[in-house]
């Protein structure tokens, strides 16, 4: 009951995605099934951090990654902090613990190269996939959204007049992004193509299959490793590096990271700073070659 209601606070008050709401119940339901299972305890309300040590063991045991244990722990952390919250608990059991080590990811970003190739193969689409595929792939670059957010859009949020698509971000925050012409033009000629689909008038969403239905996340996914895996080595290839993409060679070509930081929906600077990495080594390679006394 306790965990139900976590839930809903988590999606009704919180305002979390329902994808996110069922990771936590996922994640918080594996410790619960982790009690039944190996101790005797089967209150979550009186689990003691030994307990909750013990499952981290297994899991690491179990071959899971560090990060995967962290954000399982995330997630009964968050839970615990809401039962304090609540008065149902004194003291959170997970009060002193420290998150296992992490190796950082180094996210390497397409070059403008490699994303330029991969819409030149396909910028005389004239099929409805084919059209289709360009856009998805042009609206990656050219706002930087994520994934849920491109399959979320709805044909009633893109204002062609103007030039904007809203979007619903994490959290049901909406933004306004600008569209580029070449955006405008690619939309057009996908609608024309749409619009020949059997169902394609009962769809309410942007992005649809050949039978007419919303898309979903792994056809997308799908999409850009099949396009990318042509022009490309880079291990990597997924909707997330066309974002970190965008966030890149904005930054590179001297965007304001605040600016940047609204297109991309983050509710903090700190969100943004992770794409400047890369921003850096371009900024270094500009100051080598410039600097009149770098080569002395």
């Amino acid at each position: 009951m306790l965990l139900k209601t976590f839930l809903e606070y988590l999606l009704l008050e919180k305002k979390y995605s329902q994808l996110t709401v069922t990771a936590y119940k996922k994640d918080i339901s594996a410790f619960q099934q982790y009690l039944e299972d190996s101790t005797s305890n089967k209150d979550l309300k009186e689990v003691s951090y030994q307990d909750i040590r013990q499952w981290i063991i297994h899991m690491v045991n179990l071959g899971m990654s560090n990060r995967t244990v962290n954000r399982k722990v995330s997630a009964l952390n968050s839970f615990y902090k809401y039962l304090i919250k609540i008065e149902e608990i004194s003291s959170n059991p997970l009060s002193t613990h420290k998150a296992l080590k992490t190796s950082k990811k180094n996210q390497i970003p397409f070059s403008e190269t490699e994303i330029n190739a991969v819409l030149n193969t396909i910028s005389h689409a004239q099929t409805f996939e084919g059209a289709r595929n360009k856009l998805i792939i042009e609206l990656f670059y050219a706002t930087g959204i994520r994934r849920i957010e491109l399959i979320n859009i709805k044909l009633k949020d893109i204002d062609l007049e103007n030039k904007t698509v809203k979007i619903l971000g994490k959290r049901n925050k909406e933004r306004l992004i600008p569209l580029i012409q070449t955006i405008i033009t690619s939309i057009n000629q996908y609608l024309n193509y749409r619009d020949q689909l059997e169902n394609s008038n009962q769809c309410d969403y942007l992005l649809v299959t050949q039978k007419g239905v919303k898309l979903y996340e792994t056809l997308v996914y799908r999409i850009i490793k099949d396009y990318f895996s042509v022009v490309t080595s880079k291990i990597k290839k997924s909707p997330h590096i066309l974002r970190h993409s965008f966030a890149t060679h904005l930054l590179n070509k001297g965007a304001e990271i605040n600016a940047v930081k609204e297109l991309l929906g983050h509710s903090s600077l700190a969100a943004t700073q992770v794409y400047t990495h890369n921003s850096i080594a371009q900024l270094k390679k500009v100051y080598q070659k410039a600097h009149p006394r770098s080569k002395k």
